[in-house]
């Protein structure tokens, strides 16, 4: 089945995140071992990427507080060589940040020829809570979404393929997982006053990251909504594209620098 279709934001199409369930499953059935093989594939993929040198793949995870960027990181990359994946988390910018374009940091953290590069947040933080929060003026964050656009076809245009995954779930499930993290104390600590403050600004958070999957779902990089009420099925779907883009690729392996008919081993 290809997945991608059901998920992808086409280009200069419409989203209206309330009429997306965030239970659908698209008719998979659950198969843990189908999701082994495919961690397998990706973990041999990774591998192969790593040696050829010619591309990269920057991962794009965005959601609302609870939807699951850190657990999709950890399922979903088990087993991939530390050595040529990167996570980047992007929190409140730094001084140093401040004193330059908004991107400056991002681009940074992009991942070299030969791996993998995670973002638990991103450059679209810059269009969603700055304007939720009003910390820049409409005048300045709404010509974000163009340059976020020039910065990604640039980015693709040089070798880097970009997946951009929105974990979407329902406010019922944000509040579940916060009662779980409330009752459990090994997960105590990923609470914090803002969380709960956030959560009342659903809404706000809700229209904004709809004009930033619209305006900025392209055909060199497109949004992929992602039902995550069902964390196996987040786990297996992100998996899915992730290793659909890296196949897209055509790696190889590149020619050993020595000639291997003439080396004798003593």
């Amino acid at each position: 089945m290809d997945l991608a279709k059901h998920c992808i934001v086409r280009p200069g199409g419409n989203v209206h995140l309330k009429k997306l369930d965030p239970d659908e499953t698209f008719g998979t059935k659950r198969n843990d071992k189908a999701h082994e093989k495919t961690l397998v594939r990706l973990r041999e993929l990774q591998h192969m990427l790593y040696a050829d040198k010619r591309h990269s793949l920057l991962i794009v995870l965005q959601g609302l507080d609870a939807s699951g960027k850190d657990g999709t990181i950890r399922h979903v990359m088990s087993g991939v060589n530390p050595q040529g994946c990167d996570v980047t988390s992007f929190k409140a910018p730094t001084a140093e940040e401040l004193a330059r374009d908004f991107l400056w940091r991002i681009h940074k953290a992009v991942p070299a020829k030969g791996n993998i590069g995670i973002f638990n947040r991103s450059q679209y933080e810059d269009v969603l809570i700055v304007r939720v929060h009003e910390l820049v003026a409409k005048s300045v964050w709404r010509h974000r979404y163009r340059q976020i656009n020039d910065f990604e076809r640039m980015l693709t245009g040089n070798g880097v393929t970009i997946l951009k995954f929105f974990l979407h779930i329902s406010k019922e499930e944000q509040k579940k997982r916060f009662q779980a993290r409330i009752q459990d104390p090994s997960r105590n600590w990923k609470l914090s006053l803002p969380d709960f403050e956030e959560r009342r600004r659903w809404d706000e958070y809700t229209a904004a990251y709809q004009d930033a999957l619209r305006k900025c779902s392209t055909e060199e990089a497109p949004w992929y909504v992602i039902p995550a009420n069902n964390k196996w099925f987040r786990n297996y779907l992100v998996a899915e594209l992730v290793v659909q883009a890296l196949d897209d690729m055509r790696l190889k392996y590149p020619p050993p620098s020595v000639d291997l008919s003439k080396v004798v081993l003593k």
